[in-house]
Parts: C-alpha cells; structure tokens; sequence
C-alpha cells in the first residue's frame, strides 16, 4: 500500500527565503525542521516547513 505524501518548501528562519523542497507524509502531526545551507546567509541555518 502506498503512502500518501505532500510537498513543502524549506524555508530559512533567518532570512525567510525558501531553498529547498521535500516531502512528508500526510498525516503526519508535526513541523519539519533541518540545518542546510542557506545560499544568501552563506551559511548553515535552521529550515522550517512551509506549505507550497
């Protein structure tokens, strides 16, 4: 059985731009939240999950 999943953009919390897109499941209850490189800071910053 397949899983349903959705697409959300990662979205730097330092300069609020969105670099990345992944996906999560459906009904899954929490926040998406990883450190990647963020190419306007130039650095490495937290990623929050937003919707697309």
């Amino acid at each position: 059985m397949k899983t349903k999943e959705r697409y959300v953009f990662l979205e730097c919390t330092v300069c609020k731009e969105r670099n990345y897109t992944t996906h999560k499941r459906l009904k899954a209850a929490y926040k998406l939240e990883k450190k990647k490189h963020c190419r306007r800071c130039r650095t490495h910053t937290p990623h929050r999950e937003k919707k697309l």
